[in-house]
């Protein structure tokens, strides 16, 4: 049996992914993340399965290459978090989830954006302390408005067929037009013009460095004051301090971000007797039209298990030697 060790593992997700495992290898879960620090516990384990916020630079994989390891296995689809390329010349194999429910991203990406828009944290709060008022919570219709939508791959799609259901108009901007989206009425446009004019604007492209602060300074500077902004993709796509000065100026109806580019080692975790030391982070908490979660947005039985499917299947087809879509590195032949 191959000796597996996995990192970042939630505990609703363990027993999941122990039972998947279960007689086929010998499974090490560890809550912990893996990073400069905690490589070294890797040693003697020939097959590393990784979380999206395991830092796995250069370092790291020579940490890894030289305890043993020959093989990761990433719990995500995306994975902007490896140096492919030194896996590459270390002969480490690297294979990732191409694909999972986009649902689960694409419904929570409308849960904040509803939440954001009717002030639901707001109201619940006050209704919990028996204030009944409605002073500050007024939302808007979404039917009519307009709706923008960065990256129609999967996930964007399935967006994009809710927005449609609440009668929004749809722009969208990819390198590539998605023919279904055309066809429930969507008008690709230049991403400045997006911006301009989109009443509620969603990310839903891979961080790549392309698109590495995508909204920054200037695109935020084009978005209307009232207009709202969610991100379930990668928290590198906004520049965060751009964010905050925009939102002390004033602009933009309300924030809701399920990813935060500086998330890893503050989210998964209970930070909640430590001191805030992301000045930008605790920042954005202050702000009460700003909705954060802990990238959570995939996090449902359905796409848990779309994932730990495909990792078990990526493990099997590296341990016969078989490389699949899923494969981004091929690793080295095993002995």
């Amino acid at each position: 049996m191959a000796e597996i060790v996995a990192y970042g593992v939630l505990p609703d997700e363990r027993p999941l992914l122990e039972t998947a495992l279960e007689g086929r290898s010998r499974l090490r879960c560890l809550e912990l993340f893996l990073n400069d620090d905690t490589a070294p516990t890797a040693t003697g384990y020939e097959i590393v399965s990784s979380s999206v916020n395991d830092a796995l630079d250069a370092g790291v994989l020579r940490i890894l290459a030289q305890g043993g390891t020959r093989m990761i296995v990433q719990r995500s689809t995306g994975y902007n978090n490896i140096d492919v390329e030194e896996a590459r010349r270390l002969g480490i194999g690297v294979a990732r989830v191409s694909y999972y429910s986009p649902y689960a991203v694409a419904e929570f990406a409308w849960a904040l954006a509803l939440a954001v828009n009717r002030r639901l944290v707001r109201a619940t709060g006050r209704t919990r302390e028996f204030d009944f008022r409605l002073t500050g919570l007024m939302g808007r219709d979404l039917h009519g408005r307009t709706v923008g939508v960065l990256g129609t791959g999967k996930i964007g799609t399935a967006f994009t067929r809710i927005a449609h259901g609440f009668g929004m108009r749809l722009l969208g901007w990819d390198l590539t037009e998605n023919a279904e989206c055309r066809k429930l009425g969507m008008e690709y446009v230049e991403r400045d013009r997006l911006f301009a004019e989109a009443d509620l604007i969603s990310l839903h492209v891979p961080l790549v460095p392309d698109t590495h602060h995508l909204v920054d300074a200037a695109a935020l500077g084009l978005m209307k004051r009232d207009a709202i902004l969610i991100n379930t993709s990668r928290g590198g796509l906004i520049d965060a301090p751009a964010l905050v000065e925009t939102l002390r100026a004033g602009r933009l109806d309300g924030v809701g971000l399920d990813v935060y580019e500086e998330e890893a080692g503050v989210f998964f975790l209970d930070k909640s007797l430590e001191v805030m030391t992301d000045d930008v982070l605790a920042r954005l908490m202050t702000f009460r039209n700003v909705l954060i979660t802990s990238h959570q947005a995939y996090f449902t039985q359905d796409a848990v298990g779309q994932i730990i499917d495909t990792t078990v299947r990526n493990i099997e087809d590296y341990l016969a030697g078989h490389t699949s879509d899923n494969t981004l590195v091929p690793p080295a032949t095993r002995p």
